[in-house]
């Protein structure tokens, strides 16, 4: 197989990091763009080229395609908090929506044969079953869900246009970081339930909120498929090797393990894995929490050659738990200015 150059966007970010990480242990050339807004440059490896800018720049774009040879794109660049997102409904379809557009029209024009695009189970909204299959009506809740449902018309509309096939993958719940500590989440202030309650566990929040202990499920609290992020940054590579076997195919799969965890369930397995109690304040559950959110991960399977390799809560919340204490460390290395205050 050929293994051309892949421009990996947001790839100074958690997840965009593990894939090029993922990229260069499997052989793939990697070129990343980032704007640095939520991304830290230190994420991206030595070695890999790097453009600060923006994925709505079209002539940067069409500078790093002809630089660098870009044959596919993995595309996360974006925002990603759902509160946010209906506080600030504009700022996500513009960077969500509009900016996605911007970066598939340049990928058509410049001949970019490939695209992988980063979407979530947020589209489904509240979904009447669970697990939930790629089938299922895709009706958001919330701003965030439908800009990225919005990016996936974009790209299945694109694909029957012009000659470019694309590989969906619609995440569920990313927690924990590179085994080898080479990145992790590092944003301040985050919001995922594994990396607030490693952070208390090292002493950097006070308590960890439960939001809601009334849903329908066995113990009160919201379960979720939480997936490693690694093995997630692992199915990126497989699906972009699918597409170029396949030039003629797209694909649309769930990405996750097929197995959920109460918010309780999660917080005793860092208090397990810690060894040290985290102080836990129960609240009003949040709007449009579903009691349950588990994929049915049998499409990725029956597609991909895909075996995760760190499907155990207590290994994602080891690796999780290891990289905040290695962002510690660069944090005290780190120039003023360099690194995020906190988080």
């Amino acid at each position: 197989m050929s293994k051309v150059p892949v421009l990996v966007t947001g790839g100074a970010g958690y997840i965009g990091s593990h894939a090029v990480l993922a990229l260069q242990d499997a052989g793939w050339p990697v070129v990343v763009i980032d704007n640095l807004v939520t991304g830290f440059r230190f994420a991206v490896p030595d070695g890999v080229p790097f453009y600060q800018g923006d994925i709505a720049d079209e002539a940067l774009l069409q500078r790093i395609f002809a630089e660098q040879g870009i044959g596919a794109i993995m595309h996360f660049a974006g925002s990603v908090v759902v509160p946010e997102s209906v506080e600030n409904p504009l700022k996500y379809y513009h960077n969500n929506t509009a900016r996605t557009r911007s970066l598939i029209a340049a990928a058509v024009s410049g001949g970019v044969r490939h695209f992988i695009f980063s979407s979530t189970a947020a589209t489904y909204g509240i979904p009447e079953v669970s697990p939930v299959t790629e089938t299922c009506p895709q009706r958001p809740i919330n701003p965030y869900g439908m800009s990225k449902l919005m990016s996936e018309i974009m790209l299945a509309d694109t694909a029957r246009a012009h000659p470019l096939n694309y590989c969906v993958l619609r995440y569920f719940n990313v927690a924990g970081a590179d085994p080898q500590a080479r990145t992790g989440q590092s944003t301040a202030g985050a919001t995922h339930l594994i990396k607030v309650a490693v952070e208390a566990a090292l002493g950097k929040r006070d308590t960890v909120g439960v939001f809601g202990t009334d849903f329908d499920t066995p113990d009160g609290t919201g379960v979720r498929d939480y997936i490693h992020v690694s093995d997630l940054a692992e199915a990126h590579v497989l699906a972009l090797e699918a597409l170029v076997a396949q030039p003629t195919q797209s694909l649309t799969m769930n990405c996750g393990y097929g197995r959920g965890f109460s918010v309780l369930e999660v917080l005793d397995a860092v208090d397990r894995v810690t060894n040290r109690p985290i102080e836990r304040v129960l609240q009003g559950r949040r709007a449009g929490d579903p009691d349950s959110l588990i994929s049915d991960n049998s499409r990725i399977k029956a597609t991909l050659p895909w075996t995760p390799r760190y499907a155990d809560l207590d290994v994602i919340i080891g690796h999780a738990l290891a990289w905040e204490r290695r962002l510690t460390e660069l944090r005290d290395a780190a120039p003023a200015g360099e690194m995020p205050a906190g988080g």
